[in-house]
């Protein structure tokens, strides 16, 4: 092989290298970056990245994207088709972290609302539950996606609290990793369970602790569509 040959050849050869390095470089950075430890093993970041488009809509957040897919299958499908867009309003329901404070200081210590501007529905979340594991914030999402309006009832509540029990009891079995007590909401999530088992799988001590509970106190018995108590 003549010297000139041999150098176009090493020419080549570096071409081809420089443009198949970064590729593996980034495919393996990929693979490193750490999910939370409450997220299921199989919310890598490339499959974060995979269900990105579907839940972009709604927000920003990952760990809202990971909440409302691990609603699949679930008692929450449902509540996680309306938050797609299959509610009253016809839209994707937004949904953020948000100080409630400044919406209404008597709304400061909530964990969560549910709210419509003009047509569009919101789901605003306390901030103090960014780093929840994404089960309890589905559980959660599954009770506040069914207020579509601007009523409430009691009717309306035990049925979104009741299902948000439900939720929550079915992902402690799909995904036990959510089960992290030292987040406050997975200690609401779980006392809502106990009174959903302790009724035998039915609102009998939900609805019990939604009519003694102060913040409802003046709310009507039903609303639009949910006319049975």
């Amino acid at each position: 092989m003549d010297k000139k040959r041999l150098v176009n050849l090493l020419f080549i050869t570096t071409i081809l290298l420089a443009f198949q390095l970064p590729a593996v470089s980034a495919k393996k950075s990929d693979e490193l970056i750490e999910m939370p430890h409450t997220y299921p093993a199989k919310y890598t970041s490339q499959y974060i990245k995979q269900i990105t488009p579907t839940y972009k809509p709604v927000g920003k957040d990952d760990v809202i994207y990971v909440a409302l897919d691990m609603l699949k299958e679930t008692n929450g499908e449902f509540s996680r088709n309306a938050i797609l867009g299959n509610n009253l309003s016809g839209r994707a329901v937004k949904i953020e972290f948000r100080d409630l404070g400044t919406i209404n200081p008597d709304y400061s210590n909530f964990d969560a609302l549910g709210w419509k501007k003009n047509k569009q529905l919101f789901i605003f979340i306390n901030p103090r539950h960014k780093d929840a594991p994404p089960g309890a914030l589905a559980a959660l999402l599954s009770h506040e996606a069914l207020h579509q309006d601007e009523y409430n009832s009691l009717a309306e509540e035990t049925y979104a609290w009741t299902m948000e029990a439900s939720v929550w009891h079915e992902i402690l079995k799909l995904y036990p990793e959510s089960n992290d007590e030292t987040h406050p909401l997975v200690v609401r999530e779980n006392t809502l369970n106990k009174l959903f088992v302790r009724g035998n799988y039915s609102d009998k001590y939900i609805k019990k602790t939604v009519m003694s509970n102060e913040g409802y106190k003046n709310l009507p018995a039903t609303s639009p569509g949910f006319e049975d108590l």
